[in-house]
């Protein structure tokens, strides 16, 4: 369940499920109409302006994906049936390796996604109190640390 897909736009839908269950598996501070909010967003926006990237099962559903813009990391989500196999880390390696990722802005309360990145080699280099749609949630802008 390793190998690194490319996304069509038809599965838009499935990937926007991905990634509705994964926040409301892991997003414990964002409220409905927050999710609500955004869902159009991701799904009429957000999905074009990014190049998209996916894992699958054996039946071919995507188990998670990533979306990447001028080497920023604009969204990594698992589904949670498949939390926990490896999944986030193929991805985020795969970014960095073959798309050039070095940036990532992080939800600031989702206290596992920051240690995932900082375990991943991430810094904070700064912090935002409101998000990128100027909604109260603080984001930590992290960036991977260079070598050397």
């Amino acid at each position: 369940m390793s190998v690194i897909d490319t996304i069509q736009k038809y599965e838009y839908k499935e990937v926007v499920d991905v990634w509705k269950a994964s926040v409301r598996a892991t997003h414990h501070f964002l409220k409905e109409e927050d999710i609500q909010y955004f869902k159009p967003l991701i799904l009429n926006t957000y999905l074009d302006a990014v190049e998209l990237r996916c894992i699958r099962t054996k039946d071919n559903t995507i188990a998670g994906f990533l979306g990447v813009a001028e080497q920023h990391l604009e969204m990594l989500f698992i589904h949670p049936n498949y939390k926990g196999k490896g999944i986030g880390k193929t991805l985020l390696a795969y970014s960095i390796d073959q798309m050039n990722v070095i940036k990532v802005d992080v939800n600031e309360q989702d206290i596992r996604a920051v240690g995932f990145y900082t375990h991943c080699g991430f810094k904070v280099v700064c912090r935002s109190e409101l998000d990128a749609s100027g909604k109260p949630y603080p984001t930590l802008h992290m960036q991977l640390k260079s070598e050397g």
